[in-house]
């Protein structure tokens, strides 16, 4: 994602463009599934002096915009990720806490057809695989 593209989101999503922001999303494109340390360390990387404030600020209203996600997969620390809006799934290393996406797994969306929604009206499904991926599979095996 180019940066001009990062703005034409902020701007339709009615948010100011900001060099912190600018910075998130830029970082949360090509680093999905960060924690906020790692989020702060990158932006000050790419934008300078940018405090830790501005980051939980930016995050706030990033996720509040509907422009990342937050997830928490059960164990870890808060997450972020900027692919939104297609229900997708994530699967989770138990040994080293990798987290990648996967896809629903059969169909336009499955998981959100409930066997009872008990009146709710379902918009996400939120699926977590856990297991063990492939490096420290082969590391174990060793």
């Amino acid at each position: 994602m180019t940066g001009s593209d990062v703005e034409a989101l902020l701007r339709h999503s009615s948010l100011r463009v900001t060099r912190p922001r600018l910075a998130v999303l830029t970082v949360l494109t090509a680093h999905p599934h960060s924690d906020t340390e790692s989020i702060i360390r990158e932006v000050r990387a790419m934008a300078g002096d940018v405090s830790h404030q501005a980051v939980y600020d930016v995050l706030r209203a990033l996720t509040a915009a509907g422009l990342v996600r937050r997830i928490q997969p059960a164990g870890s620390v808060a997450r972020y990720e900027a692919r939104i809006g297609d229900n997708h799934h994530h699967l989770v290393c138990r040994d080293c806490g990798a987290i990648v996406d996967v896809d629903c797994a059969v169909g336009p969306a499955p998981c959100l057809t409930a066997s009872d929604d008990h009146g709710f009206v379902i918009d996400l499904a939120e699926v977590t695989y856990w297991g063990v991926c492939a490096h420290c599979s082969a590391a174990a095996a060793s």
